[in-house]
């Protein structure tokens, strides 16, 4: 089972969270916290696997509270996917900076709140599509020369990193290729393991530097 830990200063929000994390047969609700410094201490006490928090929190904001749930001082690091309304450039990259494992927006869904928490799970990341695509324009034009090889993807790898190039989540991408879940889960190991990355954000990443998408 998964634990988990929702902190939000808004009752309805850690309410929902907490029933869609409840439904999940391998997922556990292990404590909810309407501020950063109890947000803080539940971590210290209960040692969930993975905890939500929002960013705007009295007391302690969750940028505060994920610096010590996972830096240097931290005696039992937490995974952290952060929850917000705000997808401010300055919060996105304060919170990866500072070992977030995820950053949602609220109004992402429930498929993809789950995903992210299975994947900070798992030691991956997972961003709001929204957002990654957002950081990715920015990023530097690609080294690699027109027509180099792409990275001894098949042709059918290529196609699930373009998709997750375009902030796609599992399912939307085995929905579109018509696979299961699980083969697009096996592509994307396969994908990892030939392109040396951690995650899917490494993924696309390497995707929008090669120009695989517009």
């Amino acid at each position: 089972m998964i634990r988990v830990m929702v902190a939000d200063d808004q009752a309805m929000v850690r309410t929902g969270f907490g029933m869609i994390i409840g439904a999940q047969p391998d997922m556990e609700l292990v404590g909810e916290a309407g501020d950063g410094v109890e947000a803080v201490e539940l971590a210290r006490r209960t040692r969930p696997d993975v905890a939500l928090l929002d960013i705007r929190m009295p007391r302690l904001d969750g940028l505060a509270a994920l610096r010590l749930l996972t830096g240097p001082t931290a005696t039992h690091p937490t995974r952290v996917v952060v929850v917000t309304t705000f997808d401010l450039d300055e919060y996105v990259h304060a919170a990866l900076r500072d070992g977030a494992c995820g950053f949602l927006l609220k109004d992402s869904g429930p498929a993809l709140l789950v995903e992210a928490v299975r994947a900070a799970a798992s030691g991956d990341a997972l961003i709001s599509p929204s957002v990654t695509v957002r950081l990715l324009r920015h990023l530097n034009p690609p080294q690699t020369p027109a027509g180099a090889p792409e990275g001894g993807l098949s042709p059918r790898e290529l196609e699930v990193v373009r998709l997750v190039a375009r902030g796609a989540t599992n399912a939307e991408i085995a929905g579109r290729l018509y696979i299961s879940v699980g083969t697009v889960k096996t592509h994307l190991g396969s994908v990892q393991a030939k392109l040396d990355v951690r995650n899917r954000v490494e993924i696309a990443a390497w995707a929008w530097e090669r120009r695989l998408v517009d």
